[in-house]
């Protein structure tokens, strides 16, 4: 899964600055997939069809910020109701106890004022506390986006019961998913750089059934699974605590990926420039579609994460043309990494990282700065993804609680501590364990669960949210980030486009199955 950024309550930045976050939210893990999955589906292909997806996954992401709009919009009239009331029953005189007793106690202290001041308290008595002429200006407001309400909370406040629970489900299963695809990305990373047996044929691809040292009968797939446990060894402890990510963390976690994509690009670009490419990838091959389709929902996730980076800017009238202008930058970004990537390299790895791993062949002719640069960028998932991956296991283990534990009931010491960060590490793991093919991880992981969370779940969310605040505020008050897209019939669309996508991919690993 893309990077969540944490952010202190009350903490407010420019609209620049949230583009930036969701830029860096969005391009993340999932890009490094994206050259394999173009270069077996096509550049044709490819191009066409991840445009469709980032038109379709920018319409979803309009309808979630209508819905955290909508959602400001409830809580705000509920509000105004209660202070409605309020105002209602002291004009009525009927004021509480509390407030009696405490005039009560403050009118020797009040007697000790001027004259002057008398009488200006007195004229203030006499004036409501709460006038109609405020309560009428703050309607206009109720749409104003002020409050982060996370997707789960609007699940709850807009969805029937139990279909609050299903999202929480889904979610969990996106989280899974997320985890395994991380700790594969890592020990992968890991076993490459640490695995320096070369074959007689050097130039072949290694296989996991080649030795990992000369002198060792340690296979490349023992040590791959031997770095997964160390890995879980290091990073799972944290999972049992609260963890926050800090600022300099992200900022060193956005460094590390801007100056990887960089030089992956450049080393690319260079690589075409002195006729040193030698990727030949075809124009379509329409039987790779479905893998194609859940590598590139994958890469344009942010919608679960929109909630935290949407709500802190400071100007947001102009936030659903903003993010298209955003999802146009990404979507070049992406063309620009695959394009390049496909057409410089006749073969490609699931995690293209692994594609500048230093030459077994010609390690007598290569530079120091050379030589360092391949390594950085074997390494990269291991710096950014460690970083990530106990953020993503506590998000995991606590949407578990809310799924599972009833509010209010106790339970006990191993239940609550100890019970949920295992159950958040070790389904993850086994898959870790049995698979280390990132890209079919990847390609499972975003063609349903994030299939879901990125059609489904903003399509009816929206279609909630429109019911319910027609009902409760009406038609009066327009909501100003509404979606381009208004029609009822937009959101079966992407419901049943949803759904056709993930019986094409199940058609799909049924057949590599078979295979």
């Amino acid at each position: 899964m893309p990077n969540s950024v944490g952010l202190h309550p009350g903490e407010q930045y420019s609209p620049a600055t949230g583009l930036i976050y969701v830029f860096n939210l969005i391009v993340g893990m999932g890009c490094l997939t994206l050259p394999a999955a173009f270069a077996a589906a096509g550049w044709g292909l490819s191009a066409g069809g991840i445009l469709l997806l980032a038109i379709v996954s920018y319409m979803t992401t309009t309808w979630v910020v209508e819905s955290m709009a909508c959602a400001n919009a409830i809580n705000h009239w509920r509000r105004m109701k209660q202070l409605k009331k309020f105002y209602h029953t002291v004009q009525r005189g009927q004021v509480a106890d509390e407030l009696v007793s405490r005039t009560l106690e403050n009118a020797e202290a009040d007697q000790r004022c001027t004259d002057t001041s008398e009488d200006q308290d007195e004229n203030e008595e006499e004036s409501p506390l709460i006038t109609e002429g405020v309560i009428e200006r703050t309607v206009g407001e109720y749409y104003a986006i002020q409050e982060q309400i996370e997707m789960g909370q609007m699940a709850e406040l807009f969805y029937p019961k139990v279909w609050d629970k299903v999202f929480y489900i889904v979610l969990c299963i996106y989280l899974y998913g997320d985890l395994a695809i991380y700790e594969a990305a890592v020990a992968k990373s890991l076993r490459d750089s640490i695995c320096n047996y070369v074959p007689a044929n050097c130039s072949s691809e290694p296989v996991d059934l080649d030795k990992c040292f000369q002198d060792s009968d340690l296979t490349r797939l023992e040590m791959y699974r031997l770095c997964t446990a160390a890995f879980i060894g290091v990073m799972g402890p944290f999972v049992f605590f609260n963890l926050t990510k800090t600022k300099y963390m992200q900022m060193l976690t956005t460094f590390t990926r801007w100056l990887a994509m960089g030089i992956m690009i450049t080393w690319a670009i260079v690589y075409l420039a002195e006729n040193k490419g030698h990727g030949h990838p075809p124009s379509a091959d329409i039987t790779k579609l479905p893998q194609l389709f859940g590598v590139c929902v994958y890469s344009f996730m942010c919608h679960h994460s929109l909630p935290a980076l949407i709500t802190p800017v400071t100007e947001k009238r102009s936030i659903v043309k903003l993010l298209a202008a955003d999802y146009m930058l990404i979507l070049m970004f992406y063309y620009l990494l695959a394009f390049t990537g496909i057409f410089a390299f006749e073969h490609l790895n699931d995690l293209y990282t692994l594609n500048f791993q230093p030459d077994r062949c010609k390690t007598d002719d290569t530079s120091v700065i050379i030589y360092s640069l391949r390594l950085f960028l074997l390494m990269f998932p291991v710096f950014t993804l460690s970083t990530n991956f106990p953020i993503i296991a506590i998000t995991l283990r606590n949407n578990l609680k809310g799924l599972c534990l009833r509010e209010g009931r106790r339970y006990s010491f191993f239940t609550t501590r100890c019970l949920f960060p295992l159950l958040a590490i070790i389904p993850p793991t086994l898959v870790g364990f049995i698979t280390s093919d990132v890209e079919i991880l990847v390609g499972i992981t975003g063609a349903y669960a994030g299939s879901f969370i990125q059609y489904v779940v903003p399509a009816t969310l929206v279609y909630y949210a429109r019911k319910m605040t027609l009902q409760y505020i009406g038609m009066g008050v327009k909501n100003p980030f509404s979606a381009p897209l208004q029609h009822s019939a937009w959101l079966v669309i992407i419901c049943v486009w949803a759904a056709l996508c993930q019986v094409f991919v199940t058609i799909y690993l049924i057949e590599e199955y078979n295979k």
